[in-house]
């Protein structure tokens, strides 16, 4: 969104708090084929900062996690983290393109929390303009602190970075497809959930909670006085008890961990009907936090919703011999495999 190129891009970087992970993809009759994938868990202290030392490292992880995997594409897409993007859709009326240009600047300045000279804007029109005159426009705003940052850790990688764009457009491509329904995709990472509602395949809401993965983790430690090690492994261990079992209970110490997360799924849902006047129809879980055992099916009770894990790799060819493995994985990484395929039409 924020860079353009016409040229085709194969490698899908996802820079998470915890963890880096790379998806590699080429045309292949106009599908997307897997060629390699990669994963490096990375502290959490390490995520995108300020200091050289921090984006050394981070570049160094990139580096690393392609040479193992095997990776031959220099050229990359990456994505901004939800927390750092700013959205908002805007309605003006008809008007010609250097007219557009100086509404949709005056406008920034009403919706964007910082001053837009420090952001770096990008706008999109969602259709043209109605029996009433009007149309509507997505605006996108990054900081630019937050952009050079992502330039610094990739120029030190020797990657070409072709675009940087949000990870809701990269979620859009690899769980939702054509779907034009309502959709909500929550992607749970280690240190904060992000929860947006996709509606005519167009990123339309987004919000983002400090509460993901770890936070449960580390209610389970507390309670039961164990590393977080431990404490990892019980929580995929034992999750949340199945539903229909008969004695179908929720570990308090889980429930308690996540209710902050379901409370920001069920205002965000009000929050869309209300602006638009329409439901979501469907809930798509990703992020690593999203492989608690039975959690699709405690949130589908909460919510009253179809709930699933999505599936990245269900538009990607790949050999049917990785079909485990990858299906293991997918959760982890639906938006590296929405970025590997941004050009592929």
């Amino acid at each position: 969104m924020f860079f353009s190129s016409s040229k085709r891009s194969y490698l899908g970087v996802d820079i998470g708090s915890t963890s880096i992970k790379i998806v590699e993809l080429k045309e292949v009759n106009k599908a997307p084929e897997l060629v390699t994938y990669g994963l490096a868990e990375l502290p959490i202290d390490k995520a995108p900062g300020d200091s050289e030392t921090n984006i050394a490292d981070i570049a160094a992880t990139i580096t690393a996690t392609c040479e193992k995997a095997g990776a031959k594409s220099k050229q990359a897409f990456a994505a901004l983290p939800t927390y750092s993007v700013f959205t908002s859709i805007i309605s003006l009326p008809k008007m010609s393109k250097s007219e557009l240009k100086s509404a949709i600047h005056w406008e920034a300045k009403k919706v964007m929390p910082l001053p837009i000279e420090e952001m770096i804007l990008d706008p999109q029109i969602l259709d043209e303009p109605g029996p009433n005159g009007t149309m509507k426009v997505l605006l996108t705003g990054a900081p630019k602190t937050m952009v050079e940052r992502y330039l610094k850790i990739f120029q030190r990688t020797g990657l070409m970075l072709l675009g940087l764009e949000t990870e809701g457009f990269a979620l859009v491509r690899s769980l939702v497809g054509r779907d034009k329904a309502p959709t909500m995709v929550i992607d749970l990472g280690a240190s904060s959930t992000d929860i947006l509602v996709i509606d005519n395949n167009i990123p339309f809401l987004n919000r983002s909670i400090d509460v993901g993965g770890l936070h449960v983790t580390k209610a389970i430690s507390r309670s039961l006085n164990v590393s977080l090690a431990r404490a990892e492994q019980f929580k995929y261990d034992i999750g949340i008890k199945a539903l229909d079992s008969p004695t179908s209970e929720i570990p308090r110490t889980i429930e308690e961990a996540l209710t902050p997360i379901t409370n920001e799924i069920k205002y965000t849902m009000t929050l869309f009907q209300g602006q638009t006047k329409k439901s979501v129809e469907k809930v798509l879980l990703s992020g690593g936090g999203s492989l608690l055992v039975n959690f699709s099916n405690y949130l589908s009770q909460k919510l009253n919703l179809r709930v699933y894990v999505g599936d990245p790799w269900a538009r990607v060819r790949y050999p049917v011999e990785l079909k485990g493995v990858l299906q293991e994985s997918a959760a982890r990484f639906a938006i590296a495999v929405g970025l590997a395929m941004r050009d592929i039409k």
